[in-house]
């Protein structure tokens, strides 16, 4: 049974969610409406985003379907107005009524094909302007890892299918008898009658594993950890084994642009990499016991820190949902290298992460875990955990790169986890308020504050200073819009 659901709390538009759980069930928009007691016109403009859920509606649905309230939330529509709200940072907008920026969450409600054009219209823009500004030596287009981004935020970082295969791949192998490594080795040998060869030599060439058709072998590195070699393992019968599958679900619904193509299919590979080394009932089973302890999941799997963060922002699976998560990494620069989110958070797209973050703080304390919680823009609270993973070098001249990882849950959800243990969870001094960086941020008495936020009205007042020098506003005449 379902926890009830408060009033004052549920307030949402979930068109899409229930078209996709209709589906998902095979059921017309009558058969649902009869399940709910309401009219099927009713139903229709539920399901059209006319009115929102109410939460008696709302929770019966969970109870009919065995859902949880926040698999109705409408992330996808949390992470368009967020890129509306940066993109609209973009000082090309600068002389933009105050009103628009008011009315940005509207458009994205009412409009959000029109809203998805914009963004992809200033892609193109951007795009342009870049190559246009370095005609000698123009940067290669990163749109690619945009359309995939979205993709698979789209899919809420969980590919069922391939995930379930995963799954029964793993409850075929005999580990009675063998460690995982060993049968995963096994397979290989057997069932593409490949040698596994141990090359020094291979990480010199940029490479950390390499299949050799002709000479019927397999290249990989000697000094890499046991749960780096367990992924190869992993992501190597994916290639071979399930490439037929993966082909399927690009072809069906993956991105159309060649090079979005590609990097969706290495996406995907990756994918059935930590779905086969952590498969997801067994996983979850073990996340729910330790509550969410990432130090002790990963010693019972043998895998690392990073890869358990990853597979914990995957844990959607329809009727067995973990606890949502985001998971973003991060180098010591702020450059955002991953990032997949099940709950609302965004990244940030332009300026960098919020200096306040915690996964900055993990650089000062390597391989210490820092426990934040944390306040966006948008009034949502999460509970953050960051550390740094990075590999330590080789040799004295090599540079490993140093990065850290952040994985959060939304504040109703991190009583399950052992990281709020002994936090006071209603005391707001503990709340860092963070930001999707200074241009979109609404912050604007933040000492952290680079520069001002675009589409404000700055006041330089000479009889007093505050924190930063100057004000912003978003009119000075009126700043109260309907």
């Amino acid at each position: 049974m379902s926890k009830p659901i408060s009033k004052n709390k549920i307030k949402l538009f979930a068109g899409s969610r229930i078209y996709q759980l209709r589906q998902r069930e095979h059921l017309t928009q009558a058969d649902l409406a009869q399940i709910l007691e309401i009219s099927p016109s009713y139903m229709n403009q539920i399901e059209r985003d006319h009115r929102t859920i109410p939460h008696h509606l709302l929770q019966k649905l969970c109870e009919h379907f065995t859902l949880s309230p926040a698999w109705f939330n409408n992330t996808h529509e949390t992470h368009t107005l967020q890129a509306v709200r940066e993109t609209m940072a973009d000082p090309v907008f600068k002389n933009t009524t105050p009103f628009a920026f008011v009315k940005m969450a509207d458009a994205v409600r009412n409009n959000p094909e029109l809203c998805e054009a914009f963004l992809t219209l200033y892609k193109a823009y951007t795009l342009e302007r870049e190559i246009s500004d370095k005609r000698q030596n123009p940067s290669p287009p990163i749109e690619p890892y945009d359309i995939v981004g979205n993709w698979v935020q789209q899919h809420g970082n969980y590919f069922h299918t391939l995930d379930e295969a995963a799954e029964r791949f793993y409850e075929k192998l005999n580990l009675d008898e063998s460690t995982l490594t060993l049968a995963l080795m096994t397979h290989i040998q057997k069932q593409h009658n490949l040698t596994i060869v141990f090359d020094p030599t291979l990480e010199e060439h940029g490479l950390i594993w390499r299949v050799e058709h002709q000479k019927r072998r397999i290249l990989l590195p000697l000094n890499r950890p046991p749960e780096s070699l367990l992924f190869h393992l992993a992501q190597i019968i994916g290639q071979m084994d399930y490439n037929r599958l993966i082909t399927t679900i690009l072809r069906s619904e993956g991105p159309k642009e060649n090079n979005a193509k590609t990097l969706a299919r290495i996406y995907l590979n990756n994918y059935f990499a930590g779905a086969l080394l952590l498969p997801y009932k067994r996983f979850l089973k073990v996340a729910e016991h330790t509550r969410y302890d990432i130090d002790c999941i990963r010693r019972h799997f043998g895998v690392s820190f990073e890869q358990v963060c990853h597979r914990l922002s995957t844990m959607q699976r329809p009727r067995l949902e973990g606890i949502p998560f985001y998971f973003l990494k991060v180098d010591i620069a702020g450059n955002i290298l991953k990032s997949f989110s099940a709950n609302r958070f965004s990244k940030a797209r332009f300026g960098g992460p919020c200096p306040l973050w915690n996964v900055f703080r993990a650089f000062a304390t390597p391989g210490q875990i820092q426990v934040q919680i944390s306040q966006t823009t948008d009034h949502a609270t999460y509970l953050n955990i960051a550390r740094t993973v990075s590999r330590e070098g080789l040799t004295y001249a090599s540079k490993p790169r140093q990065v850290a990882i952040v994985l959060g849950c939304s504040i109703a959800d991190s009583h399950k986890t052992v990281y709020a243990s002994g936090l006071n969870l209603k005391d707001h001094h503990l709340v860092v308020p963070i930001g999707p960086g200074c241009r979109a941020c609404e912050r604007d008495q933040c000492s952290h504050r680079s520069f001002p936020a675009s589409g404000r009205i700055l006041d330089m007042r000479n009889d007093t200073r505050g924190v930063i020098p100057y004000q912003s506003t978003l009119s000075k005449k009126n700043t109260n819009f309907s």
